[in-house]
């Protein structure tokens, strides 16, 4: 495929000084707006608390479900609609500690009573009489307790029938009739024996996620070694491949890909979380490919173009690899807007993180990795020529 029949001759290079300026405006924005406005909104895996994803057999406005939270001192919960089920599921993360042992508070087994909590909160007087009568409700129970208590009756099969039910009230929210077991493989037997020990509540708990104080300073602290690492694993193997030039402008050009994709991240008021971290270092692997490339075309002119200026030799290899830089990064951006408008919200944000940094990767591989090792040549002029 040939994106141009002819070499362009864009004058990248004219423009250096304009996009360092953009960048740096645009990064100092983002650290403004980190520092001292709205910051980054760390997710249940960087922070602690418990993160709720939770469906309803009607449709429910977020004013009555924070008004239930409200009652037990848990109005300060975030509230989100989310999923297909318009207006019936929605993600409630809570972080309150108010009502929760203060020794509990620090552990994990605070925030599971947290998570209790929310979740008898928002079912209200539904179920009492079950429960007075010793019934779970097979709606919300979580996978080990429902595990154990199959397994008294169904000896060596229980996590897996478990599994099954648990499945089908994911997929399929809440269940309002044991009969539709069923149809995802549970036999008669087993149902009998559910509706001997649950009820069905008129609320799911799709999805639970708890994660300690402690945790979530462990995954922060990890995430930022992980990628600190990865930059200077780069910076090693950049530098013995070419030199010490093209390993610091690889560097510089990956942190500043990591700075504005998280500046733009901020502004959208997106959760930081796992996934996020795993889309900022596939950006950084994606953006030092594209950068090697490069590198290796103007060493290749290097030999050839020996009498051009650095400056044009960079502004020929530029243009005579902008085609493959449109298509295969183009490629991967058609691919990940596909994901972002159609992959749903477990991979919506990953996606946005993902678009973003396509773009930002082609931009800094051209604005910003070449203009630090032409200024690095002319700074220090004693590697001039020694490629």
């Amino acid at each position: 495929m040939e994106i141009f029949k002819k070499t362009p001759t864009i004058q990248f290079m004219k423009y250096k000084y304009i996009a360092l300026i953009v960048t740096a405006v645009i990064v100092l924005t983002g650290v403004l707006n980190v520092t001292i406005g709205r910051g980054l909104k760390l997710g249940v895996d960087f922070g602690s608390g418990t993160l709720i994803r939770i469906a309803f057999d009607r449709t429910t406005a977020v004013s009555d479900i924070r008004q239930k939270l409200s009652d037990v001192g848990l109005g300060t919960s975030v509230i989100q609609e989310t999923g297909t089920r318009k207006g019936r599921e929605f993600q409630i993360r809570s972080f309150e500690t108010t009502n929760v042992k203060a020794a509990e508070a620090q552990d994990i087994e605070g925030h599971e009573i947290l998570a209790d909590k929310v979740i008898a909160a928002l079912r209200g007087d539904d179920g009492k009489a079950e429960t007075a009568r010793g019934l779970r409700d097979l709606n919300s129970i979580e996978a080990s307790s429902l595990a154990a208590m199959l397994e008294t009756a169904f000896a060596g099969k229980g996590e897996e029938l478990a599994r099954i039910v648990l499945a089908h009230r994911t997929t399929n929210g809440v269940i309002a009739d044991f009969a539709e077991l069923s149809a995802a493989g549970i036999g008669t037997d087993i149902i009998d024996a559910l509706k001997a020990k649950t009820y069905l509540g008129k609320s799911a708990v799709i999805s639970r996620d708890t994660v300690s104080p402690q945790a979530g300073r462990d995954l922060r602290r990890k995430a930022v070694q992980a990628t600190i690492w990865s930059l200077l694993g780069m910076l090693v193997y950049i530098a013995l491949r070419f030199k010490l030039a093209n390993g610091v402008s690889a560097i510089f050009t990956l942190t500043q890909d990591v700075l504005i994709t998280a500046t733009f991240y901020s502004f959208s008021g997106r959760e930081v979380n796992l996934p996020i971290i795993a889309a900022l270092l596939t950006i950084v692997g994606f953006s030092i490919n594209d950068t090697i490339v490069i590198f290796d075309r103007i060493r290749e002119n290097q030999k050839v173009l020996r009498k051009l200026p650095l400056e044009q030799i960079m502004n020929v290899s530029l243009n005579q690899m902008l085609g493959r830089t449109m298509i295969t990064s183009g490629t991967v951006f058609l691919t990940v807007l596909a994901l972002f408008l159609f992959g749903g919200d477990v991979i919506n944000d990953f996606a946005f993180t993902m678009l973003i940094g396509t773009i930002e990767g082609v931009y800094s591989t051209i604005y910003l990795s070449c203009p630090i090792v032409l200024f690095w040549q002319k700074w220090f002029p004693a590697k001039r020529g020694r490629r």
